[in-house]
């Protein structure tokens, strides 16, 4: 299996590539179109800032390449947050994949919410063998509602998309290669499920 994680500058790529690894696979980190293209499954990862996470995605075409992709794609963290229609984040548009805009935690939270919280409403093979109320490990100031396009939600003052499909395209809010064995499934669903 051909599988891709998005380059364009974003953090947390060893702890992804790690995690990969533990799984038995192997992943290749690229801008290259013909080789995401070609890719059979793609990560697109993310920590940072969502305005200039889309400045660089910009700059090598691949907020074009993004949403004609095929093959299964998961987006981590801010990667799910830029898929979405917009973000507070630097006021920014974003790929427009999932029809939800990302704002930010209310000044009656501590943001960033950072730590394990847990997820429900699981529903997709995304989550085959995780049982409701999983823990996973979050480090976000920034989120989006819950909509149609809602496979788990997490709580912090109420309830927010804590992951989101849309066909192909998949996103969760947490951090799979820090969420230990929670995460690990998670991961290993993505590659051997879809």
């Amino acid at each position: 299996m051909k599988l891709v994680i998005l380059d364009y500058g974003a953090g947390n790529i060893q702890s992804i590539k790690f995690a990969i690894r533990r799984l038995g696979y192997e992943a290749v980190l690229t801008d290259d179109v013909e080789e995401i293209r070609l890719a059979d499954k793609v990560i697109f990862p993310g920590v940072g800032e969502a305005s200039s996470a889309m400045t660089k995605l910009r700059s090598s075409g691949l907020d074009k390449i993004i949403p004609q992709l095929k093959q299964p794609v998961l987006g981590i963290c801010l990667g799910m947050q830029l898929m979405c229609n917009w973000s507070e984040e630097g006021d920014t548009a974003g790929l427009g994949i999932f029809d939800l805009d990302v704002v930010r935690f209310p000044n009656s939270v501590k943001v960033p919410q950072i730590g394990w919280n847990q997820i429900e409403g699981l529903r997709s093979d995304l989550f085959q063998n995780i049982p409701e109320k999983s823990h996973i490990y979050l480090v976000h100031s920034f989120y989006a509602p819950l909509g149609n396009e809602t496979i788990a939600s997490s709580e912090y003052a109420f309830k927010y998309s804590a992951a989101l499909q849309k066909e192909n395209f998949y996103g969760v809010q947490f951090h799979p290669e820090k969420s230990s064995d929670v995460g690990s499934q998670i991961l290993q669903n993505f590659l051997e499920n879809f």
